[in-house]
């Protein structure tokens, strides 16, 4: 999914490179990278997503569940099988992220190139997060310790 959204946003991006843009639109190219490199790829994936989605992974590896091995990419996001405060967060989330992209798609060029670059960035420095979690879970299981906020399991940190 994370693949697609960038396949479908980089060529926005990459239409800037062929316009002039005057100061104020490099400056705000310079912040939508730098913001959304911290603020999707950085806090938002590697500190919160990625970590919980290869954790949860991991436990339905090792937890096998008919319903949430169907539906494990609903799973391992929190949509389904998780704690009543997980689920809403995804959900709400989720919406945001929605209504963010519906705004952002009546945005006229290079206003829109701008927002895409940034949203780019931090779409792909979250793979890059994914990827790292999923290698640590392989080569050293008990680094990845993050709550999985599945039902019935303790809400501390474990690696089941």
């Amino acid at each position: 999914m994370l693949m697609f959204a960038i396949y479908r946003l980089t060529p926005m991006a990459l239409e800037l490179a062929e316009m002039t843009l005057t100061r104020l639109q490099w400056g705000a190219l310079a912040v939508s990278i730098l913001y959304m490199a911290y603020a999707e790829g950085y806090r938002g994936f590697h500190k919160s997503f990625s970590p919980r989605v290869v954790a949860r992974a991991n436990y339905l590896r090792l937890n096998s569940q008919p319903l949430a091995a169907v539906f494990a990419p609903l799973f391992c996001m929190g949509f389904i099988y998780a704690t009543k405060n997980r689920m809403l967060t995804s959900v709400a989330l989720t919406t945001m992220i929605i209504c963010f992209v519906i705004i952002v798609r009546v945005l006229p060029q290079p206003w829109r190139g701008i927002v895409d670059a940034g949203v780019v960035t931090g779409l792909v420095l979250g793979i890059f997060s994914i990827l790292y979690y999923l290698l640590q879970s392989f080569t050293n299981p008990r680094s990845l310790d993050y709550p999985l906020e599945v039902p019935g399991v303790p809400a501390t940190k474990s690696q089941t």
